[in-house]
Formats: C-alpha cells, sequence, structure tokens
C-alpha cells in the first residue's frame, strides 16, 4: 500500500480482508470479502453444530486482530468465546505447544482460527503432534 501511495498508481489485493486498510490510502483497492462478511459464514457453523462454546487463537497481527470484533460480534448470541489466545508473529514452537497443552487442560474443544499461512501450518503441525487433530477437537 505505500509503495502504491507513494508513487500513485493502484494497488489491487486479492487477500486483504480487513476494513481497516481502506482507510489508510486511495490507492488501495480491495477486492477480496471483508472480514465482517466473512465471519458469517463461521457463526453459521458454529450455530449448526450447536456449538455453545468456543476458542479463538488469532496472531497477533493487524491481519490476525482485525478480524477479532467482527468474530465476536457474530458469536455473541451463538456460542460463548471462553478463551483467546494471541500467538506472536515471531514465536518458538516451545511457545505455541505450551500455548495449545493450556488450551488442552479447558473444557472447551472448539477452536476458530485466524492466521497466515505460515504460523498456522507451524500451529497446526503442533496441534496434530501433541493430539489435538483427533476425535474430540474441532
Amino acid at each position: 500500500m505505500d509503495l502504491g501511495d507513494r508513487a500513485h498508481v493502484p494497488i489491487i489485493s486479492f487477500s486483504a480482508t480487513s476494513p481497516s486498510v481502506l482507510s489508510r490510502t486511495q490507492y488501495f483497492v480491495q477486492t477480496a470479502l471483508s472480514d465482517d462478511t466473512q465471519v458469517g459464514a463461521i457463526a453459521a457453523i458454529v450455530e449448526s453444530f450447536l456449538w455453545r462454546e468456543v476458542v479463538i487463537i488469532n496472531e497477533d497481527t493487524d491481519y490476525g486482530n482485525g478480524v477479532i470484533p467482527y468474530l465476536s460480534n457474530a458469536l455473541k448470541d451463538i456460542a460463548r468465546i471462553s478463551y483467546r489466545s494471541i500467538i506472536p508473529l515471531l514465536v518458538s514452537d516451545d511457545f505455541i505447544e505450551k500455548e495449545l497443552y493450556k488450551m488442552m487442560t479447558m473444557q472447551t474443544r472448539v477452536f476458530v482460527v485466524h492466521m497466515s499461512h505460515f504460523l498456522g501450518t507451524r500451529l497446526f503441525l503442533k496441534a496434530k503432534e501433541i493430539g489435538m487433530l483427533s476425535e474430540g477437537y474441532v
């Protein structure tokens, strides 16, 4: 976005979803559905399976944090958010493992994960390694 702003040329994004990026520059064009539209689908899934509690896991970036207000609002009448795990972008596997073990001790077994491919891959590989991708976890 900064390059487009300095050069006065449009930057077209097919992946940026946060509504907050729109106000930053007049040269940014968002083509993906925004977070506030996408969370409706997540809430509908939670509701259809009658899940009453969820844990939100997101990365600590504008991308990861930007969806949280919309997700919280979409889930407010459907399910209780029992815990929110905020994972730093530059984090050790040991930190991820400790956070996952902490979540294993909780009663909630439904997790909504919102993070980049890079961090999400690490999280899910560690979750698989410790048994959180088995029956009983969603």
